[in-house]
């Protein structure tokens, strides 16, 4: 999900196909050969290994059961390494129920929110990877391009047949059996037979009522819950809305108590560079960033730009501030000048200086983001009196 033109915006509304891989080839270029960052960690919370989506839009499943697993660990539990494609793959047949519902004017492809990942944990539990897995899908012969143009023309069919609508659960399932392996009922874990669902509540055990999400938009009430106005909340969830320095706050008192969170954004700007593993907005004309300063931009720490609320509406409503990928923030550093930055756990792979993690400023977080979720506790007392939530 690259930076979108209005050309081509319905077409990614309508299709969302677009490949991880693109995204990941597009950060890279965005690098100094001769970087110069240093950074020591401050706060590093435990959690689990450094995994791969491939070329799959699956970053929302990855880091949102990174997220749980993470959860585990700070809960004193053994963490288990959480089947992302089964998460996918209940949130593929929840996107085909509404695509059906509402005639076919619903994005698809494999886009999703965090929030989804906990939506499923509730509603159809979780699996350990072992017992679903799964792990072609987006890193071998399983395309998501090709998995998705498949499914949307079964759906096509439904729609422009709708006397026949009654069938597609079972065709869908069908298809993802083929595609995506077929689902076991039950599974062995540690000598014990679960479900889905009776693993995520005596195994994973948190409780998926327990976590809050939040966002900024200033044109919208604060302290409030507003449907989270991206393509990929094909749910509709609804979010609450805090000022923007808030949503650093929350991050910053989160960590400060051993939280982590799950955070969603747009990387696909030349002052994100994943090789690199750096993430900050320069003091410069944003718009307007010429090949001879990109050339430079990561050559070290440098002055940042003062990011404001009307910035970071112009480029939600610009389209500039996407929701193209979802990350995990683990802790705090420090670079070799003393300044705050966020340790950020993804999920390509140990593909960059960092094996797998980058490190983000307080700025680029406030300008870039478009959601964070984390557990009600890592939410501060001042903020949860606001929206009314103890």
């Amino acid at each position: 999900m690259i930076r979108k033109s209005w050309l081509t915006l319905g077409l990614l509304s309508s299709m969302s196909l677009f490949a991880q891989d693109e995204l990941i080839k597009k950060v890279i270029n965005n690098a100094s050969l001769n970087s110069k960052f240093e950074f020591r960690d401050v706060t590093n919370i435990s959690t689990t290994s450094v995994k791969s989506q491939g070329s799959a839009g699956t970053c929302w499943s990855y880091s949102g059961n990174s997220f749980l697993e993470t959860e585990m660990i700070r809960n004193g539990k053994q963490p288990v390494d959480l089947a992302e494609i089964f998460t996918a793959r209940q949130v593929y047949l929840g996107k085909a129920r509404n695509f059906v519902l509402f005639n076919g004017n619903l994005a698809l492809g494999d886009g999703g929110e965090t929030h989804d990942v906990l939506t499923i944990f509730r509603k159809n539990g979780a699996m350990p990877q072992q017992a679903y897995t799964l792990e072609d899908y987006g890193k071998g012969v399983i395309k998501s391009s090709e998995f998705q143009e498949g499914f949307k023309a079964i759906l096509d069919a439904y729609v422009k047949n709708p006397s026949q609508q009654a069938t597609w659960v079972k065709d869908v399932n069908a298809y993802m059996d083929e595609k995506l392996g077929k689902l076991p009922e039950t599974f062995d874990y540690q000598g014990k037979s679960y479900t889905p669902q009776s693993f995520a509540k005596e195994v994973v055990g948190i409780e998926a009522s327990d976590y809050l999400e939040f966002t900024n938009y200033k044109d919208s009430p604060y302290y409030e819950k507003m449907v989270l106005p991206v393509p990929d909340n094909w749910s509709y969830d609804m979010v609450y809305n805090v000022p923007m320095t808030e949503l650093t706050d929350i991050i910053d008192y989160a960590l400060s108590k051993g939280y982590t969170i799950a955070w969603s954004s747009d990387v696909s700007e030349p002052y994100f560079s994943w090789r690199n593993g750096v993430a900050f907005v320069p003091d410069m004309d944003l718009s307007n960033i010429s090949p001879e300063q990109k050339k430079t931009l990561f050559d070290g720490p440098t002055a940042e730009k003062k990011v404001t609320e009307e910035m970071r509406l112009e480029g939600l409503y610009n389209l500039t501030t996407t929701d193209d990928h979802a990350m995990q923030i683990v802790g705090v550093a420090k670079d070799q000048n003393g300044k705050d930055y966020y340790k950020v756990k993804n999920s390509w792979g140990e593909s960059n200086d960092y094996k797998g993690y980058l490190y983000v400023t307080k700025a680029y977080v406030q300008l870039k983001s478009t959601g964070i979720l984390l557990h009600k506790l890592g939410v501060p007392k001042t903020t949860k009196q606001k929206i009314k939530v103890m």
